[in-house]
């Protein structure tokens, strides 16, 4: 039996296409935005935050689309085709995408704390 969870996250796995845009159907269903919702983006990192916020530029697509700016894509290493980790906290109305460098680091992390060594 696992550890009970922490919290009502909902996880989702994208693939980013050549315009930037990430989106899963059941992550969308959880945070309830609908098209041209606004959005603040940023990176902080390597890890990439989206939050719902009516005073920002970005906006969810008529699709239901997130497209992460180029800036923050380049920041972040990704390149259309990259498959990106969605977890989204609806109480919080918050998106975090977990660029596949930063999930190598979890990785490696969580693995060197169970083998009880230094990380590499």
């Amino acid at each position: 039996m696992g550890a009970p969870r922490l919290g009502c996250t909902v996880y989702g796995v994208a693939t980013i296409d050549n315009r930037g845009r990430v989106a899963d159907a059941v992550v969308q269903r959880a945070l309830g935005w609908t098209a041209n919702a606004r959005l603040d983006i940023r990176e902080h990192s390597g890890l990439i935050l989206v939050i719902a916020d009516q005073r920002e530029m970005f906006c969810v697509s008529n699709d239901g689309y997130v497209r992460l700016p180029a800036t923050v894509r380049r920041w972040c290493g990704l390149a259309p085709g990259d498959r990106v980790l969605l977890a989204a906290n609806a109480d919080e109305n918050l998106l975090f995408v977990y660029p596949p460098a930063t999930l190598d680091t979890l990785i490696v992390q969580s693995g060197a704390l169970v083998l009880g060594g230094d990380v590499a």
